[in-house]
């Protein structure tokens, strides 16, 4: 159809009394027009970026990046009539009007399963985006679930896809270099006989402090602080407590509620290394932060 080399229409042919009737499959398009195309960035955070374009009558483009150790990408097409049945969509991108003759692109295949959208990871992902940069359309391919007469072709349209876009990528570049997985369980390490963090530890608690601005989510953290075996066992177990409340202090300065924080100080009990080595009682002089989340 057109002049892209693809067929958008298939046929179905039957044999009636000896004749031969054709039964065309319709294509049924969703795309926004020219006036109503429009590219948003919907979530902004060092936690969460989210690029969003609306297809009327069909539902919502979304790309989403969050913060991780890694760069990511996920692209979900959300649909108004969620799929009946498990099938398959083919992405292709199709050129712009002023650039005729230019072949369309087959970019992927997008598994559709019963109930859920359709999704794509990273790499697909980034090159919807560069397509859409350079003024292509990548559009859905599929045949409807509700109708046996009928193609669907849902388009996204690039027209003011720059500023959008542009915004999207400044604040995939600012997100943090870790999730809350990454710190959700941390262990900070201390100097023999003192509640002074080891340097690599502070860095890591300041990791944590910065994060937890960010995310209101954080139902509870706990303190646990424990010692190695050097100096008495009462001393050991006010030292242990000592430090886990420095933490908790340090945690209500950046922000964090005071009853969500929980502390307990075990001393020297419950060491997870030998203490007959100066290497296992570092190990054992420690806080385990721990933090939950619906």
């Amino acid at each position: 159809m057109h002049n892209y080399g693809l067929v958008f229409i298939s046929l179905a042919c039957a044999l009636v009394t000896g004749s031969s009737v054709a039964a065309v499959k319709q294509l049924r398009q969703y795309s926004a027009s020219i006036e109503q195309s429009a590219w948003q960035v919907t979530q902004q955070t060092p936690l969460l970026c989210q690029f969003e374009h609306v297809i009327p009558n069909f539902g919502n483009a979304v790309f989403q990046s969050k913060a991780s150790k890694a760069l990511n990408l996920h692209f979900e097409l959300k649909m108004l009539r969620l799929p009946d049945a498990y099938s398959l969509a083919e992405v292709l991108s199709l050129p712009p009007a002023w650039r005729p003759g230019e072949p369309a692109k087959n970019v992927a295949s997008m598994t559709l399963l019963k109930q859920f959208n359709g999704e794509l990871p990273k790499k697909t992902a980034w090159t919807l985006l560069t397509e859409l940069e350079q003024g292509f359309s990548p559009t859905f391919y599929y045949a409807d679930w509700y109708s046996p007469y009928d193609q669907v072709a849902a388009k996204l349209n690039p027209v003011q896809f720059g500023p959008g876009y542009s915004a999207f990528t400044q604040c995939v570049a600012r997100l943090l270099p870790f999730s809350f997985e990454d710190i959700a369980f941390t262990v900070l390490s201390y100097e023999s006989g003192s509640d002074q963090l080891t340097p690599e530890s502070e860095r890591r608690l300041g990791q944590i402090a910065e994060y937890l601005q960010h995310d209101p989510q954080i139902e509870s953290i706990e303190l646990q602080g424990y010692t190695d075996s050097y100096g008495g066992r009462w001393m050991n177990e006010q030292l242990s407590v000592k430090r886990a409340e420095k933490i908790k202090q340090f945690l209500a300065d950046a922000g964090v509620a005071g009853d969500k924080v929980q502390v307990d100080g075990f001393g020297e009990r419950r060491h997870v290394a030998s203490n007959q080595t100066s290497l296992g009682r570092a190990t054992n002089r420690r806080v385990v932060l721990q933090m939950a989340r619906p």
